[in-house]
């Protein structure tokens, strides 16, 4: 099988074309092919530069957007940055052409502002960061993107007039099916082949980091799933594990609830439902009302948080224990947006950091 080309993510196009833009903006009217960028895993990468040029009132460059061989609607998409000197304060962000606007609250951002998570903020802080300490005005651009929101969830979480601005790695990873199913079955081999007696499954990013910052893992304990969550519990019985935890954030997990084990969010219903449905006999009085799982947890009062996520935590553990014949046993801690726990079912003694 030929190895699918990463590409990056939409932040890090951003975080370069802006860092590419301060340059101009410092006056260096020099050739600008490139520029490099420090990604959260410390290592530099070199971004090509489609145009940088000084303008009256600041100056702009773009990176046209490359996700590898994974199929992501932005693939291909020109990323424009445009800096400014302000005094507002540090770094000030701005939604400009294709770049939605937050209006819901749940969501990584508050309402009223660019859609331009944290991830993305932090790499563009970054950058600029490298070159002055003298207060910027960022605004980030996506042509063309107003169009391709549509065919995002973004006009369902009330991100209105485009694109989401996304990323925590920097590096966009090709989730061919194929693909996945084989780097599946390598990560179990290996779990296995290390003598994991425990593992840990996680959705993505946000569950890898928390299992690395809550329990006691190596790497070859956690394993990610993806959204092939049927693909992988089917395969389970094979290696003989005997405890699995499994650690993420709602807005993945909870789908496992209502057996739904391609958790991809064109193939899969939002887990909105599943988290109201719970809140409804749970919650005292009328549960919040919200887009997002995040939104509907972040506004519960922190003892009833808690005991939603621990019901959903034993709904999702139950479900999957039935899809795997009742054995082995299975934990489960829900987390949220920042890594921070919500709720657990189980026995997480394996898992404990001493």
């Amino acid at each position: 099988m030929r190895k699918l080309r990463m590409g990056y993510t939409t932040g890090a196009c951003a975080a370069a074309a802006s860092k590419a833009a301060l340059i101009r903006l410092m006056g260096d009217t020099g050739p600008l092919d490139q520029v490099a960028l420090r990604f959260a895993t410390g290592v530099r990468h070199q971004l090509p530069i489609a145009f940088a040029r000084s303008l009256v009132d600041g100056a702009e460059a773009a990176v046209v957007k490359d996700a590898g061989d994974d199929p992501d609607v932005t693939h291909g998409a020109l990323v424009v940055a445009k800096v400014q000197w302000t005094q507002e304060q540090s770094i000030v962000f701005r939604a400009g052409d294709g770049v939605g606007t937050v209006t819901r609250p749940g969501l990584a951002m508050a309402p009223g502002e660019p859609a331009i998570n944290p991830g993305p903020r932090r790499m563009i802080r970054s950058a600029l960061r490298e070159l002055t300490d003298r207060p910027v005005q960022v605004t980030i651009s996506i042509p063309g993107g107003g169009v391709l929101a549509e065919k995002t969830f973004n006009p369902r979480l009330g991100i209105v007039n485009g694109l989401s601005v996304l990323g925590t790695t920097g590096r966009v990873r090709p989730f061919s099916c194929k693909a996945l199913r084989y780097a599946l079955v390598c990560a179990l081999d290996v779990a296995r082949a290390c003598r994991v007696r425990a593992p840990v499954l996680v959705p993505g990013n946000i569950g890898w980091q928390a299992a690395r910052q809550l329990f006691d893992t190596t790497p070859e304990q956690v394993i990610e799933a993806g959204n092939a969550w049927g693909f992988l519990l089917e395969r389970l019985e094979r290696y003989g594990f005997e405890q699995m935890l499994l650690l993420g954030h709602p807005g993945k997990l909870a789908k496992l609830a209502d057996g739904q084990w391609d958790t991809h969010s064109a193939r899969s219903a939002s887990a909105v439902d599943t988290v109201m449905r719970l809140a409804e006999k749970i919650v005292t009085g009328e549960p919040p009302v919200s887009a997002t799982t995040e939104g509907i947890f972040s506004a519960l009062a922190r003892n009833e948080r808690r005991r939603l996520a621990d019901v959903l935590s034993a709904a999702i553990a139950s479900t999957v224990q039935a899809k795997l014949g009742g054995c082995p046993p299975i934990s489960v801690v829900l987390v949220d947006l920042k890594g921070e726990p919500l709720g657990k079912y189980g026995d997480l003694q394996a898992w404990l950091k001493i």
